[in-house]
């Protein structure tokens, strides 16, 4: 039983929660002007964990046999056959049930807004077979987890900074236009839709630049409409090297590094952002 969950945990890379969980802390941060209460922060990591591990694992269960037809990802647990299809969907039950019944013990508002937030997370997993926006659609869905712990704490839609779930959108659409240059060639050759199968790779990386300027500008005004202070502004810095170097060390001809861009990079922004913010409050 625990080899199986190992392997289910690995199948769908529970570590990247990183990306999307300090985003959700620090919009209950924000709303807080502080650290929340330990009732709101644990249901707040609850819901996020349910929300991430149900709509990677319904992405695994979805895209099983395009993944067992490329070579990149054909080791993966399901269609290696290290995990059945009934595990899968356990633990994508499991975890959606999860999302709402947190969701339910945070406030009305949060469980009102549960179906939209997961249900668009799932839809992303289709989006490939039918267009090139499908990593805007990403972006939209994660945009979700500051909005979520503002609401955590709120209850309420009021004074939400809406440039900080703008900033996850344009951040999270392009750093995933740079990993689907994995797959380039195989996604043109089975009909799937991405920004490189459509636009090339060049283009691609392109268009990652201009998504991130804009996710860079947008998270500095972020720190201008909360009136953050100098901690805050020292994590954009920060966040600024992060997203120049991880289109440093790749390009359209030099994929090598692109995990190191993918994850260590894009950890490091999401963890600086959330923490500068905190001793920003922590320091007003």
């Amino acid at each position: 039983m625990w080899r199986k969950i190992v392997i289910l945990l690995e199948m769908i890379k529970f570590e990247h929660t990183v990306f999307a969980m300090p985003f959700a802390l620090m919009g209950a941060f924000l709303a807080q002007r502080g650290m929340p209460t330990l009732y709101t922060f644990f249901w707040v990591i609850a819901a996020m964990v349910g929300a991430r591990t149900c709509a990677m694992g319904f992405n695994r269960i979805v895209d099983r046999r395009f993944d067992a037809a490329n070579p990149r990802t054909a080791d993966r647990a399901l269609p290696a056959g290290q995990v059945s299809l009934s595990a899968s969907w356990a633990m994508v039950t499991l975890a959606g049930t999860l999302f709402f019944f947190a969701c339910f013990m945070l406030n009305p508002l949060a469980l009102a807004i549960a179906p939209f937030a997961l249900g668009l997370t799932l839809f992303y997993s289709l989006t490939k077979r039918f267009t090139w926006l499908c990593h805007v659609v990403l972006g939209v869905a994660l945009a979700f987890s500051p909005l979520g712990g503002w609401i955590a704490v709120a209850a309420s839609f009021d004074a939400y900074p809406w440039v900080l779930s703008l900033g996850v959108l344009f951040w999270v659409a392009g750093f995933d236009c740079i990993y689907a240059c994995l797959d380039t060639e195989f996604d043109r050759k089975t009909g799937l839709f991405s920004m490189p199968a459509i636009f090339g790779r060049r283009n691609s990386f392109r268009i990652a630049v201009i998504f991130h300027a804009f996710a860079f500008l947008l998270f500095t005004l972020v720190g201008m409409q909360m009136q953050l202070n100098f901690w805050y502004y020292s994590g954009i810095i920060i966040t600024g090297f992060a997203l120049f170097y991880q289109h440093l060390i790749v390009n359209p001809r030099d994929l090598t590094r692109i995990q190191q861009s993918f994850f260590s990079m894009n950890g490091l922004i999401a963890l600086t952002l959330f923490f500068a913010t905190w001793l920003s409050l922590a320091t007003d």
